[in-house]
């Protein structure tokens, strides 16, 4: 189970029961022959558009969408994200990307259910690289 939050001007969850699939990737050069300092960060999250809860404002992955959408010249567009990994009561993985931002973001509605598809396409800001952290192995 996962669960994305997105802290901002607005701080949203996605919760676990829309995220279907998560994948935290570490880019260095494929010409590199050795370690390089060039290396990027990257968080490709998958899940089901599902409609908002009784009493939610707004259904959050539209903000997910919204945010995505942000102009470069908003501050704002780049946000702290946390990503957890929860299995029973242990944190298998948590990612956090203090300053990430998207750069893909995609809606399916092709569904026979008739429940949409979302996939994000997040990375962390290049200069900011040392300060992502990643834990996990302890109970929630």
């Amino acid at each position: 189970m996962f669960t994305l939050t997105v802290v901002g001007a607005e701080t949203f969850t996605i919760p676990q029961e829309c995220i279907t699939s998560a994948e935290f990737i570490t880019e260095i050069p494929k010409d590199s022959d050795a370690r390089t300092g060039d290396v990027g960060i990257t968080l490709i999250v998958e899940g089901k558009i599902l409609a908002a809860k009784a009493g939610d404002p707004i259904e959050n992955t539209r903000q997910l969408a919204l945010w995505a959408m942000m102009p470069s010249e908003k501050a704002d567009g780049y946000r702290g994200v946390l990503l957890e990994s929860v299995r029973g009561n242990v944190v298998l993985r948590e990612y956090h990307l203090p300053n990430a931002f998207a750069t893909d973001f995609k809606e399916d509605f092709r569904d026979k259910e008739g429940v949409g598809t979302f996939t994000v396409k997040l990375k962390q800001k290049k200069d900011r690289i040392e300060s992502v952290t990643v834990n996990g192995g302890y109970l929630k």
